[in-house]
């Protein structure tokens, strides 16, 4: 049975983006530690062309993604781009010469940041760019209205069309609604890991779109006898099958998992082509906090 889950769009209230819910994020394409050149390049170029042919529409990435490298990649592979394509960036860290990640929200790195992006994606205007807040894996509960006054004004200036936020909270969500339109909200999220459950809820109501990172455990795999259960069932994988419930937990959920490999990037698109049973959905649920 097929579903429309990939033909199926979002358009977050307010704009006129039109994102198939299968996207394509591109963290794993440079080397180890999102650092460096990719391991395979022609099979990373590769990647990024078979995403666009499958059907995605919007790619994520970042200026300090390898620095430089997933951006470079996206140009040289996809340029000139496709009148469709939605290219989500994000700004708030840099990359020490030791492959660190240091957080800059000051005013002029973030501008910096947004010129550098659009310097090496070759672009006159950023489609959406996402403030990244907080930690490297949790948020923290500063305030983010000096920060994100910096992309207002570049918003201003046309260098941005849209701002979206990652790895906030709900209040931070609110502070920053206030003082300007947000269309997404990228946050760790999967099967196992369920605290923003109530948050998809609300911003589902509001018309924005919610990004999981990490759809997959990110550095920890997802693992459990129940997930596993389900894939033998549908005769899936079980990253297949953690995809699909995304998918079909809420209709603002757009998914953005990575690869560098051309197979996984296909066995990752053919999750959308999965129907999960409300009782399997069910079974699914009851992982959440629970891993094998």
């Amino acid at each position: 049975m097929k579903s429309s889950y990939l033909g199926g769009t979002f358009t977050p209230a307010g704009t006129s983006l039109c994102l198939k819910r299968m996207g394509y994020g591109t963290m794993q394409l440079p080397g180890p530690h999102v650092w460096g050149p990719p391991r395979d390049r022609e099979a990373a170029l590769e990647v990024l062309r078979d995403a666009i042919a499958i059907g995605a529409n919007h790619i994520d990435t970042a200026e300090f993604y390898g620095p430089g490298t997933s951006n470079q990649l996206i140009r040289e592979a996809l340029s000139p781009y496709p009148d469709d394509l939605t290219i989500i960036t994000k700004v708030g860290f840099v990359r020490g010469q030791d492959a660190s990640w240091t957080p800059d929200h000051t005013p002029d790195g973030l501008k910096r940041a947004v010129h550098e992006n659009l310097a090496s994606l070759g672009l006159e205007t950023l489609d959406v760019v996402n403030l990244r807040l907080g930690g490297p894996n949790s948020p923290d509960d500063r305030s983010v209205l000096q920060p994100l006054q910096a992309l207002i004004e570049l918003q201003h200036q046309g260098v941005i069309r849209h701002i979206g936020l990652s790895n906030v909270t709900p209040t931070q969500f609110a502070e920053a609604k206030s003082v300007a339109k947000i269309v997404c909200v990228q946050n760790q999220y999967n099967l196992v890991k369920r605290d923003d459950d109530d948050f998809i809820d609300s911003l589902a109501a509001e018309g924005v779109a919610y990004v999981p990172f990490f759809p997959l455990g990110g550095f920890s795999p997802l693992q459990s006898s129940l997930l596993s259960q389900v894939a033998e069932e549908v005769g899936a994988t079980p990253k297949q099958v953690a995809l699909a419930w995304l998918l079909q937990r809420s209709p603002n959920i757009l998914v953005i998992a990575g690869t560098s490999s051309p197979v996984h990037l296909r066995e990752n698109f053919a999750a959308s082509d999965l129907v999960l049973s409300d009782t399997q959905v069910a079974k699914l649920n009851s992982v959440s906090g629970q891993v094998d």
